[in-house]
C-alpha cells in the first residue's frame, strides 16, 4: 500500500453566492453551505483513495457567522486521519465580502469518509504522511474524536438493545397492549 501527503490530497474551492442560495434576508442556507462542504471533503477522500468514497458521518458541523448574497464562499479541506478504509477530513469556510475584501469564519466541520471498491465493500486506503507539526497536531486531535465516535457508537448501539424487547423487534407503544 503506497503512502500520500496530506498536502497532496487537500484542497480550496471557491463559490460565489447567488441570490437562489439564499433566504428572502440575503443569508446563505445552512443546506446549500453543507452541501459544499460534503462535495469539499468528498473530492479530498476520492483524491486520497483513488477509489469511489461514500459519506460515512459528519460531526461538529458548526456555524460561526452569516454569509452574504454576493460574497465569496471559500472552502479548505485537508485529511486528519486515516484508517484502514476511512478518512476524516476536516473542511473549514471563509466568507469573503469582495467589495471591502473583510474576510470572516463561516462553518467548520469534520466528515468521515470511507473508501470502496468496485463491488461497494470497504477498500484499504493509503496511509497518511505527516509533513508538518500543524499535520501532526490536527491528525492527534483525529484520534481523540475518531475514540469518541466509537465509544458514542457503543453507547447508542446499547441505548437501541435496551429499548428493544428480547425478540429484538421494535414496538410503538400502542402496539405493545
Amino acid at each position: 500500500m503506497t503512502t500520500r501527503t496530506a498536502t497532496e490530497s487537500s484542497l480550496v474551492v471557491s463559490y460565489l453566492v447567488m441570490p437562489a442560495d439564499t433566504n428572502p434576508a440575503g443569508n446563505v442556507h445552512g443546506g446549500v453551505i453543507m452541501k459544499h462542504i460534503d462535495n469539499t471533503a468528498g473530492i479530498v477522500a476520492y483524491r486520497h483513495a483513488r477509489a469511489n468514497v461514500v459519506t460515512a458521518s459528519i460531526d461538529r458541523l458548526d456555524f460561526h457567522n452569516p454569509a452574504f448574497v454576493g460574497e465569496l464562499l471559500t472552502l479548505k479541506a485537508c485529511l486528519n486521519y486515516v484508517g484502514r478504509s476511512s478518512m476524516e477530513i476536516g473542511v473549514r469556510v471563509e466568507a469573503e465580502n469582495l467589495l471591502s475584501g473583510e474576510v470572516r469564519h463561516i462553518a467548520s466541520a469534520y466528515l468521515t469518509f470511507v473508501s470502496l471498491d468496485e463491488k461497494h465493500r470497504p477498500k484499504e486506503v493509503p496511509q497518511l504522511l505527516f509533513q508538518t507539526e500543524g499535520e501532526c497536531r490536527r491528525n492527534r486531535e483525529a484520534i481523540e474524536r475518531n475514540k469518541m465516535r466509537k465509544l458514542e457508537k457503543q453507547k447508542e448501539k446499547k441505548a437501541l438493545g435496551d429499548c428493544l424487547p428480547s425478540d429484538g423487534v421494535a414496538r410503538s407503544e400502542s402496539s405493545k397492549s
